[in-house]
């Protein structure tokens, strides 16, 4: 990732609008925020939330709340909790994200 042209600056989330996204079951929402080619998102998965598609973007995500739960197309699953994160390059390991609780994350991709 190269990051140029982006100003120092600060970001107040609760001015950020939200947006609704919604799954195969129950809704995220989305904070978002672009700096050149770079999106920075909260998202906030409601409980149920399970994606309506395989994902390829790359991210960077860290969990701030709840539980996420990420299942591979291969497979292999991994489960997030507080304090923890995962990264995936853009077309690596395609994914999906389901949480029974619900889950507040911070993405970077």
């Amino acid at each position: 990732m190269q990051m140029a042209d982006i100003p120092f600056g600060t970001t107040d989330w609760a001015t950020v609008e939200r947006t609704e996204h919604k799954g195969e079951n129950g809704i995220a929402y989305w904070q978002t925020r672009h700096f050149g080619a770079i999106r920075v998102r909260v998202v906030e998965y409601t409980p149920g939330y399970l994606a309506d598609h395989w994902c390829s973007k790359g991210h960077i995500l860290f969990c701030t709340e709840g539980e996420l739960h990420t299942e591979l197309e291969d497979g292999r699953k991994f489960v997030l909790k507080p304090g923890m994160s995962y990264q995936v390059a853009d077309g690596a390991e395609p994914h999906r994200s389901f949480t029974a609780t619900g889950a507040k994350l911070f993405v970077v991709d």
